[in-house]
């Protein structure tokens, strides 16, 4: 494995991880009745590499799974990393 795919890797299992505890503590504070964690917050980190993280904790923690317009975006910023890949994939397989 490349430097750079162990790099984007480890990133995306980083900010996976970090985004998947912000909807634990999102949900947390939801049923304490704390202040919450803006959406947009949790929208940032899905985007900047924590969708598997967003996914797996909107499963686990039961949480945000219904709000719209929230997973319209979720899922928005899943299709667009999943484009990203499949280009990229693309890319290596032309070159």
């Amino acid at each position: 494995m490349s430097p750079l795919v162990g790099f984007v890797l480890t990133s995306i299992a980083v900010t996976s991880l970090v985004t998947a505890m912000l909807f634990g503590w999102d949900k947390y504070r939801a049923k304490s009745g704390g202040r919450r964690v803006p959406e947009a917050v949790l929208l940032t980190w899905a985007f900047f590499g924590g969708w598997p993280g967003a996914l797996a904790a909107r499963r686990l923690f039961r949480h945000k799974t219904t709000k719209q317009p929230f997973v319209a975006y979720l899922w928005c910023i899943v299709g667009m990393h999943g484009v990203g890949f499949a280009l990229v994939i693309v890319w290596f397989v032309r070159s």
